[in-house]
């Protein structure tokens, strides 16, 4: 990290992480999938950081989540174990997916055969087996097979083809999103659902090695749905508005924040802050605005432009001043960190400047 010698330097608005509570959340996130029998293979879409990634394997992690080929590229030295957990579709992906380093215990979640063909085609010819993931839908209804009939033969397709191999399961309940205390119905559901094709597959002798499973707002609940080998959760590494809401995270738990400047006073009621939707993300919750002041949660961000945020002053005796500074906790914090170039990053005492090397699109080169 780029030191910083005084944090009024520091232009706002800015992405600001606490160290300190990156590495407790780590710590507790990784001692309940121990508990549990659980993996623990976090998505790294959240902080797109080798630092916090390496922090996150430092703590136990058995291995890393990607979404896209930037982010394979990023942690491929970082660990043995990698999952691109997104079809790579095109040749121009296959192709960087297969000049990752040879050492990888390489998986990709797929739901087509479409896909599936094309990666046994071009692993075939590069002289590589990449593991496969089965992705189901577990009633997101976004992608996923939805049949235990559908993901058995995509199974046995996978069997029957050099170049990849059957590795088991995949699936993401994005849907259950109430708070944690109340979704016991729902995950119920995905757990028959998952039952309906572990049966499946096992009828036909396909016995699962890895079934990946989890998401953060049900992270803490995980365990309850049987057969699952190991969780995917991102956002618990920072937290957000939504963790917060859903009682998954406390205040404590908050590990990211954007830091702002107060730039207008001058109509009753509100204050206008210098972070926007370009940092902030224009994902609101249900109506309740796009975040929160971190030591005043009473005072919402009513509304966002490009580059304004409006704050509501209606639940707060604080008379905020022009120039003054604040820390917003974003309602999605995975879409806030992308917009960011780095983040200012707090360790004790210490600040500096963090890069976000799995941000963007194109190859990297370190």
């Amino acid at each position: 990290m780029k030191p910083v010698e005084r944090l009024t330097d520091i232009e706002t608005p800015v992405g600001y992480v606490d160290l300190e509570r990156v590495r407790r959340n780590a710590a507790r996130a990784a001692e309940y999938c121990g508990a549990h029998g659980l993996g623990w293979r976090p998505h790294i879409k959240t902080h797109k950081s080798r630092t916090v990634a390496a922090l996150q394997l430092e703590h136990g992690a058995s291995g890393l989540t990607v979404a896209t080929l930037r982010e394979a590229e990023v942690m491929a030295d970082l660990t043995d174990d990698l999952l691109l957990a997104y079809p790579p579709v095109g040749r121009a992906k296959l192709d960087r997916l297969l000049s990752l380093p040879g050492h990888l215990d390489l998986k990709v979640g797929l739901d087509s055969v479409d896909v599936l063909s094309d990666l046994a085609g071009a692993a075939e010819a590069a002289g590589r087996t990449v593991g496969v993931l089965v992705e189901m839908d577990a009633g997101m209804g976004r992608v996923g097979l939805t049949t235990p009939e559908a993901v058995v033969g995509l199974a046995q397709a996978t069997q029957e083809m050099a170049g990849v191999r059957f590795r088991g399961l995949m699936f993401y309940p994005g849907h259950v999103r109430m708070p944690a205390g109340e979704q016991s119905g729902a995950l119920a559901d995905v757990a028959a659902r998952l039952d309906g094709v572990l049966s499946a597959l096992a009828a036909e002798g396909l016995r699962p090695e890895i079934v990946s499973g989890g998401s953060t707002p049900t992270l803490w609940r995980s365990h309850e749905i049987a057969g699952v080998t190991e969780v995917r959760p991102g956002s618990c590494i920072y937290y957000d508005r939504e963790g917060l809401d859903l009682g998954v995270a406390s205040e404590g738990d908050l590990a990211y924040t954007v830091l702002a400047t107060v730039v207008s006073t001058s109509v009753p009621g509100q204050a206008v802050v210098d972070a926007g939707s370009k940092a902030l993300a224009k994902e609101d919750r249900g109506g309740g605005g796009f975040g929160i002041l971190l030591d005043r949660p009473e005072v919402v961000v009513r509304s966002l432009s490009e580059e304004h945020g409006v704050l509501d002053l209606a639940s707060t005796d604080w008379k905020p001043a022009v120039g003054e500074r604040v820390r917003i906790v974003p309602n999605h914090v995975c879409v806030s960190v992308n917009l960011q170039d780095s983040l200012l990053v707090k360790d004790g005492d210490v600040h500096g400047m963090m890069p976000l090397e799995a941000r963007g699109r194109g190859p990297w080169n370190p």
